[in-house]
């Protein structure tokens, strides 16, 4: 994914780039902009290293103060929305702007608009913590969408490419109340953000988003659908609070038989597996359904990764059956090795029955 994404960052774009700028800025020395962007390493640069290097190539083409700048890349930017590209805009003030703040903040906040800023806002919460967590504030109750998106995103702990908030893992209380301000927000755009940033503050804080979670359930259905999602982490290490918020509780009369795994499959085959399950209840009982793979790494450990099958309910004395397959072809994301793994079957967060199988190459 990340090598597809950083062919976004190529000559076609590059020459659009240099032509919407030199336009907007006769001086602009497009021809030394563009001698400089393809250097010796520059089909080697990966995703974010490429958008840097462009970032300074600018820098040293331009011949502009900081906020003159600024006014260009805001003429330009329009040109590049919707689209990745357009984090090109936001990474300048990331690296540029820091001594210019309110400046900084009105083009973040503009740019963020075309593309995003999640991460160029990183840095400035590392500076001034506490201010920046005033403008989250202030964002999250902005009209634009992608600005109170960016209020959320902007604050995770641990968002995915940007630099970590190691002083926001320690101690995310100050993110609480931007949350409170979007946890009823209109935009789906703005929930997933929440319940991904609840989600990361999980992973260090359990007990805190779980209160979070008792407080805000029954508020209103967009509400609900943050706090599910804001504890998947928990749900599928089985975190019985988390599982019973949501009614998936009780697994003593709740039994899965006839687990069939195919025994041994080669890398870039799909493994087929299939199972019963029997409630022995009087009731109707709600079910998560999930199975674990224990995968051989390539240094023969193993390493667990749960899969989600079905959430559902059962009735009494009722059985269920399911199959269902498992590609084994690598990924970007995750190569295969071989070796013996197993798979496991989870019912309301308990695993229920395991069997094992081999992978060869």
């Amino acid at each position: 994914m990340a090598e597809e994404l950083r062919n976004l960052f190529n000559q076609q774009f590059i020459n659009e780039l240099s032509n919407k700028i030199k336009a907007e800025q006769a001086s602009f020395n497009k021809d030394q902009f563009q001698a400089l962007i393809y250097n010796e390493s520059w089909n080697e640069l990966a995703l974010k290293q490429r958008v840097r290097h462009i970032t300074s190539c600018l820098h040293q083409t331009i011949a502009l103060d900081y906020t003159e700048v600024l006014e260009v890349l805001k003429k330009v930017a329009p040109s590049f929305q919707g689209g990745l590209t357009g984090i090109i805009f936001p990474d300048y003030v990331e690296v540029y702007g820091l001594d210019h703040w309110e400046e900084s903040m009105e083009a973040l906040q503009y740019f963020t608009q075309l593309s995003t800023s999640e991460f160029a806002v990183r840095p400035f919460v590392v500076k001034d913590q506490s201010r920046m967590m005033k403008q989250f504030l202030l964002w999250s109750m902005h009209p634009n969408e992608h600005v109170r998106r960016l209020a959320s995103e902007g604050s995770r702990p641990r968002l995915p490419w940007g630099i970590a908030l190691s002083s926001l893992k320690q101690d995310p209380s100050p993110v609480i109340p931007i949350l409170e301000n979007l946890k009823k927000d209109p935009s789906h755009y703005v929930r997933k953000s929440v319940a991904n940033n609840l989600n990361d503050i999980s992973k260090d804080h359990p007990e805190l988003v779980l209160d979070i979670a008792q407080k805000w359930y029954g508020e209103h259905e967009l509400t609900n659908w943050i706090i599910k999602k804001g504890i998947r982490t928990l749900m599928k290490k089985g975190n019985q609070q988390a599982l019973e918020l949501f009614g998936f509780a009780g697994n003593s009369h709740l039994k899965v038989e006839d687990l069939l795994v195919t025994k041994t499959i080669h890398i870039g085959d799909t493994i087929s597996f299939s199972f019963g399950l029997k409630s022995t209840d009087e009731k109707p009982t709600k079910l998560r359904i999930e199975y674990e793979i224990n995968f051989v790494k390539a240094n023969g450990k193993q390493s667990a990764k749960l899969f989600k099958i079905t959430e559902t309910v059962i009735q009494p004395g009722e059985k269920k059956i399911y199959t269902k397959k498992h590609s084994f072809n690598d990924l970007t994301t995750r190569k295969h090795y071989p070796g013996e793994h197993s798979l496991s079957i989870f019912v309301n967060g308990e695993m229920k029955v395991t069997e094992e199988f081999v992978v060869v190459q």
